[in-house]
């Protein structure tokens, strides 16, 4: 049986991995990289941090909306993803269907099964780095193609990867 989640997982290292290529293509080609998509992409990042804080208990290094340059979003992506695409790719069962209880940045106390969460994690990443794309390209940048089917049709070698 395909593990959904954990392909899930993948896709979101490799579309955020993607993502700050081009970011650094751009720069090195003498293009900054728009501030709006910027922060966004560290929104994205510090959702991951959040979620992977409250899968696992413990407290977040970053803020909801905490601003970080190429070089943090580096450092971040590298602290995040990974982790949880091993979330993502490891967790049994049992795991998949704990709850836990958390709270959110404005107070509210929520309870959420970990699958939910894991699902939500990555599709939350899919819909700031949409709103990335549109912020690098009214900043003069052409962004990437992240979509799902794009990260399977690389992984199977019919498309080559992106700069």
């Amino acid at each position: 049986m395909i593990n959904t989640i954990a392909k899930l997982g993948a896709f979101n290292v490799w579309a955020n991995e993607t993502l700050l290529r081009r970011f650094d293509s751009s720069v090195a080609a003498g293009k900054e990289a728009p501030q709006p998509a910027l922060r966004i992409f560290s929104h994205l990042i510090n959702a991951q941090a959040i979620w992977i804080a409250r899968l696992t208990g413990t407290n977040s290094p970053v803020k909801v909306w905490q601003e970080h340059d190429l070089a943090g979003l580096h450092h971040w992506h590298k602290q995040t993803s990974e982790h949880l695409r091993q979330l993502c790719e490891t967790t049994d069962e049992a795991e998949l269907t704990r709850h836990i209880q958390y709270t959110n940045s404005q107070g509210d106390a929520f309870d959420s099964q970990v699958s939910d969460i894991l699902t939500h994690a990555v599709m939350h990443a899919s819909y700031h780095r949409g709103q990335v794309a549109t912020k690098m390209r009214e900043g003069g940048l052409e962004p990437i193609n992240s979509d799902f089917i794009t990260y399977c049709r690389e992984m199977s070698g019919q498309v080559q990867p992106q700069l």
